[in-house]
């Protein structure tokens, strides 16, 4: 894939997943709800909130933050999702090392979703028929993304909890979001070590921040 491809797939990946991971819902309800009409409830309710919240669409931080920690980590189940992100390492970590990873990680994509959501305009999400038996505790809810050019594919992982179903995963034009970032981690862990990854991650988590005040202030 040559470079201006993988930028062009890169925001579609982080502006659907913005759409995908703030699809959220209390959890009282989300319990007893099947996971295709989940998303597809509250995929309406969000994408209304961002297009009538300003400073969301301006990518001020301190509203993404509320608006990721309130809505859409209580329907994610982020340790899965980080640690399939950084693969077998992941049981070679220690219990600091595992936190620190979650907790730069999550930066990491707070800080994406600030850029992306920006980009939400007209675009409305239509849900496929689930393909699954009542027993399944894993599945694949499929969809695609409407608006402006041609629809693009998005699905979901997605495990049932006690708590209801959460999302672990995404795929993006048949590009699944965790085997991205499993790729970019394995080479920096490959390099120097788990500690030289959450350094990394903190490197560029500092550098984006930066760069968003600068775009901010202009």
């Amino acid at each position: 894939m040559n470079p201006v491809n993988r930028r062009t797939l890169v925001r579609l990946l982080t502006a659907s997943l913005s759409l995908a991971l703030l699809a959220s819902a209390p959890l009282v309800r989300a319990a007893d709800e099947a996971p295709d009409v989940l998303i597809k409830r509250v995929s309406a309710e969000v994408l209304e909130t961002i297009k009538s919240d300003k400073a969301v669409q301006a990518g001020d931080m301190s509203k993404v933050i509320a608006l990721v920690d309130s809505k859409v980590m209580p329907n994610v189940n982020f340790t899965r999702m980080t640690a399939a992100a950084v693969g077998r390492n992941w049981r070679q970590a220690t219990p600091e090392q595992k936190t620190r990873l979650q907790e730069e990680f999550k930066i990491l994509l707070v800080r994406t979703y600030s850029g992306a959501l920006s980009q939400v305009k007209d675009q409305r999400l239509s849900v496929k028929p689930l393909r699954a038996a009542e027993t399944d505790t894993e599945v694949v809810v499929r969809s695609e993304v409407l608006g402006r050019g041609d629809p693009v594919q998005l699905d979901y992982r997605m495990e049932k909890t006690a708590s209801g179903w959460k999302i672990y995963d995404l795929n993006v034009l048949g590009v699944w979001l965790v085997e991205t970032y499993r790729t970019q981690f394995a080479q920096e862990i490959s390099a120097k070590g788990v500690d030289g990854l959450i350094a990394a991650l903190a490197q560029r988590n500092k550098s984006n921040a930066g760069d968003q005040k600068s775009e901010q202030k202009s």
